[in-house]
């Protein structure tokens, strides 16, 4: 990882957690948490073991079982932290989920030649579960935040959206409003929290290559490439950009939603 995000020792006597530390862009801000001087990292996943490997490498950190979509686990694991090491200085909320069955049937349609119908389709269950872990578990998120953080008139927060929030994807309805909800709500929070001290800024990533993206169908894989903007970007890459707003340097940051989309549109 390089050293954009935010400089070698910025988050030095911090005490840090991650969401969806498990593999991907939240692992990735977890070693650059790490490498970059923090005293304690806690890497939360729904699947603890594959947090427990990524804490493993990093000397500060260690691992917890957390389903964010769960209010009182949210509380729960975010109260731990704060027992153990007093605080809560910086929270990266990196978790999500998408929806393999829908991507599949965009694939089908376009190896069909075929307009995608998604929306008559999609159950109950199916629309739930992107919200309530994309959308319900960011408010979970940034309510046990600011209820650890306010208190001490300090602290930042980085919550991930999406460019399908802007350039919303056709046929893929529940994650683009799930992702627009996820703006929205941490623009208003971070409007409320800065009068106590703390940041919340938001990362909206383009294609990235991540577990999610790894099971993308190549078909809509091949659709995101386009030769005059960068490619797929590395975990690494976003992790900087969440580094950047969890750090002193982007002080003047508050309820920022950051496009790091390689150029293939602005807002």
């Amino acid at each position: 990882m390089g050293e954009v995000g935010a400089e070698r020792g910025a988050f030095t006597g911090r005490v840090a957690l991650v969401t969806g530390a498990g593999s991907g862009i939240g692992a990735a801000v977890a070693r650059g948490l790490a490498e970059r001087g923090a005293d304690a990292v806690v890497l939360a996943d729904i699947d603890d073991g594959a947090a427990g490997a990524v804490a493993n490498g990093l000397a500060v950190a260690h691992a917890m079982a957390l389903d964010v979509a769960d209010a009182e686990q949210v509380d729960r694991v975010v109260g731990q932290v704060v027992s153990a090491y007093g605080r809560l200085d910086v929270l990266v909320h990196a978790a999500g989920v998408d929806d393999p069955t829908v991507k599949q049937w965009l694939a089908d349609a376009v190896l069909a030649g075929r307009s995608p119908e998604v929306t008559a389709r999609l159950d109950d269950a199916a629309w739930r579960r992107v919200l309530r872990v994309n959308l319900d578990g960011t408010f979970h998120v940034l309510r046990a935040a600011l209820r650890a953080m306010c208190p001490n008139r300090s602290g930042a927060v980085v919550t991930f959206g999406s460019s399908a929030a802007f350039d919303a994807l056709t046929g893929y309805p529940h994650y683009a409003a799930a992702k627009a909800g996820v703006h929205a709500l941490s623009q208003s929070v971070a409007k409320e929290a800065i009068a106590f001290g703390v940041r919340v800024n938001t990362v909206a990533p383009g294609p990235t290559e991540t577990g999610m993206a790894a099971h993308t169908p190549a078909v809509l894989r091949e659709g995101f490439a386009d030769p005059r903007v960068r490619p797929y970007a590395t975990p690494e890459e976003i992790a900087d950009v969440a580094l950047f707003l969890a750090s002193d340097a982007a002080v003047n940051l508050v309820g920022a939603v950051l496009l790091a989309n390689g150029g293939r549109f602005t807002a």
